[in-house]
């Protein structure tokens, strides 16, 4: 993708959106400190931000509560400013957000665009199209419930009624999109059955409160996005422009897990780690800038900000970092 392309998501000919103020955000879960993996998504949605001007917004989405690492949420805050990713404006907790939540729900109860379902995950999973999913992966849910079990007939997640038609979209850096969802996942869950809401409305209702239009991520979100442009559209919420940057893995193509990315991050100085992430998303920092201060890396970043550089590309090898750090030491 070339910085013209990228330039796209906000600068249309004859339109009101020429002139709207690009606004992005980085939304980690606080399921553990921040790993290198979200370094990038972080680093990358700052640097489109500031490229075009505009606002970087950080929203804490905290609303799962037994995935979530007590004292997470403030260390990713801690290691963003220590990196100096300052943001704008107050941190959003989605834990504060039931309210806004249950309201969409009620809008689309009204609309008749719910459906309630008792299937557990167990049934779900026994389902021939699911047994060749990863564990922990989104599963298919059929036109109807697989049954009701004993016991369950009083507690009921909120599942939105999926269309069977493609949903289509232009990605900033992976080209153009398209995915059935009534075919890949069928009738997705809004509220759970144990009360909680879902991700994929909790990240809607937010990015169209905080005027969100522009979102930069990790490339494992972008199957979640023909989801949420439904959730989109059955909430009347104007569509987003996407940028899914490459998920970082080992040499041998496995994603890192949290565990594997946090010695990259925890290497030296900060000016080091955004070296090494603006490497990964094929900036090419020179040489000098792996010595250099998170302040100094960050203003180079911002100036010489390229898409680009990870255009068409899902995932890549994380950097020898460590080697970089000798060469720091030995300087």
């Amino acid at each position: 993708m070339s910085g013209a392309k990228s330039s796209s998501a906000i600068e249309t000919t004859g339109t009101a959106e020429a002139v709207r103020p690009y606004r992005g955000r980085f939304a980690p879960t606080p399921s553990g400190p921040l790993h290198f993996g979200s370094l990038v998504a972080a680093l990358a949605s700052y640097l489109e931000a500031r490229a075009h001007r505009g606002e970087w917004l950080v929203r804490i989405e905290d609303i799962d509560p037994p995935r979530e690492r007590p004292g997470a949420a403030d260390q990713i805050l801690s290691q963003l400013e220590r990196l100096g990713l300052h943001w704008d404006g107050p941190v959003l907790r989605q834990s504060t957000r039931n309210d806004a939540y249950q309201d969409a729900i009620d809008r689309l109860l009204r609309l008749g665009m719910l459906r309630r379902c008792t299937c557990s995950r167990a049934a779900l999973a026994a389902l021939p199209e699911n047994r060749a999913r990863a564990p922990g992966e989104d599963l298919y849910h059929p036109a109807e419930c697989v049954g009701i079990e004993p016991g369950l007939a009083g507690r009921h997640a909120l599942r939105l009624r999926v269309p069977d038609r493609d949903i289509e979209f232009l990605d900033r850096a992976q080209g153009p999109q398209s995915g059935n969802v009534a075919r890949t996942h069928g009738d997705f869950v809004l509220r759970r059955r144990d009360g909680l809401y879902a991700y994929q409305l909790a990240v809607v209702v937010d990015d169209a409160s905080q005027g969100i239009l522009d979102i930069v991520r990790g490339m494992d979100l972008l199957t979640s996005t023909p989801r949420q442009i439904l959730v989109q559209d059955a909430l009347g919420f104007a569509r987003v422009s996407y940028m899914h940057v490459p998920l970082a893995v080992d040499e041998s193509g496995r994603k890192l897990s949290k565990s594997d990315d946090a010695p990259v991050v925890a290497l030296a100085g900060p000016g080091l780690q955004l070296a090494a992430a603006l490497e990964f998303l094929g900036q090419r920092p020179p040489a000098d800038l792996w010595r250099a201060g998170a302040a100094e890396v960050l203003q180079w970043g911002v100036a010489n900000w390229r898409p680009d550089g990870f255009e068409g590309v899902t995932t890549r090898p994380v950097p020898d970092a460590g080697r970089r750090e000798a060469a720091k030491q030995e300087g």
